[in-house]
């Protein structure tokens, strides 16, 4: 058997080790090539599951919410005022008085416990339903208000 010389090894190893490097890289690179572009319709079905499991007990199966309790969700000029509020309301709750279309309401609405995406699609189909027309929210606008205090 023939010795390799000094410079083959290092030819060896360098060749080696750019195939490592290719090997962990390119699925990585690849990975973040991958991610689709975010599908508001996709994230309102999902949404509408998030809100048929977490929200339809006391905001109702339209969004007609019970007056003087649970605000309306369906039409809701607050809900429809501020897009980074409502993101903190659903991840962190709200306790305190609210207006909502003229009516007043005081209750309070727990932390849901929902990751980013979650918030992000159950706002989606809430913001995007029963004559709603909101922006679009993007799970990673969510983390950014996580860190707020619950709205009240």
């Amino acid at each position: 058997m023939k010795k390799l010389s000094s410079v083959a090894w290092v030819v060896f190893a360098v060749g080696g080790l750019a195939l490592l490097l290719a090997g962990v890289a390119a699925p990585s690179i690849l990975a973040w090539q991958a991610q689709p572009a975010f599908d508001l319709k996709t994230s309102m079905a999902r949404g509408k599951i998030v809100y048929d499991t977490q929200c339809v007990t006391c905001h109702q199966p339209k969004g007609e919410g019970l007056k003087g309790v649970y605000p309306p969700l369906a039409k809701s000029d607050y809900l429809a005022a501020n897009k980074a509020r409502a993101i903190g309301i659903v991840a962190n709750g709200s306790k305190g008085v609210i207006t909502v279309n003229g009516a007043k309401y005081d209750n309070e609405m727990l932390s849901s416990g929902l990751t980013d995406e979650q918030v992000s699609d159950v706002l989606n189909y809430v913001r995007n339903s029963w004559g709603n027309k909101g922006a679009p929210v993007k799970p990673e606008e969510v983390a950014p208000q996580r860190k707020k205090p619950a709205a009240q």
